[in-house]
């Protein structure tokens, strides 16, 4: 399970997750410039640390390297969420903390998310259980018996407008 990243390496890779591409010191130098003052050997020791953790591959360029990501930034936030819900003592209690702090927006996401994960396979599922497997047969059963009762729940209302039933009942 990977260590969180510190503030710096964070701050590096983020621009190397952004970007996409192998990148070189340089350009994540400039990048970080507009927001902090930083040195040239700073990144480039961060870069080879980064490395030195596999982190990001690297490849030679001339006299210099470019940087990619190994993995993506969303994997290494799953892994971080797995690494912390595996290490409680009690996991459901974790979830249920962790989905309180969460904003409607990333409720939402999460839901959206959910649904991608099960989507397939209850797709799946609803494919072949009703092709016959035994499973699937054994399901139909409380289906049928659920259709058998819509039709005679809407005939119980046609009785009673039948001939023989006042009219101040037929409104009721």
């Amino acid at each position: 399970m990977p260590r969180p990243l510190g503030e710096l390496e964070d701050a590096v890779m983020t621009r190397v997750w952004k970007w996409n591409r192998p990148v070189t010191v340089r350009e994540v130098l400039e990048d970080l410039q507009q927001e902090r003052s930083i040195a040239y050997t700073t990144v480039m020791t961060v870069l080879d640390n980064l490395h030195q953790k596999g982190w990001v591959r690297r490849e030679a360029e001339g006299r210099a390297y470019r940087y990619e990501a190994v993995s993506t930034r969303a994997a290494y936030s799953a892994a971080l969420m797995n690494d912390a819900w595996s290490q409680s003592d009690n996991p459901a209690a974790a979830l249920v903390a962790f989905f309180g702090m969460m904003s409607p927006e990333q409720r939402e996401a999460l839901s959206d998310a959910v649904r991608m994960v099960q989507g397939p396979q209850a797709q799946t599922l609803t494919t072949q259980e009703p092709e016959g497997s035994e499973a699937g047969e054994g399901r139909e059963e409380p289906q049928d018996s659920e259709q058998p009762e819509a039709p005679e729940a809407s005939e119980e209302p046609e009785e009673p407008e039948g001939p023989g039933e006042p009219a101040s009942d037929a409104g009721r």
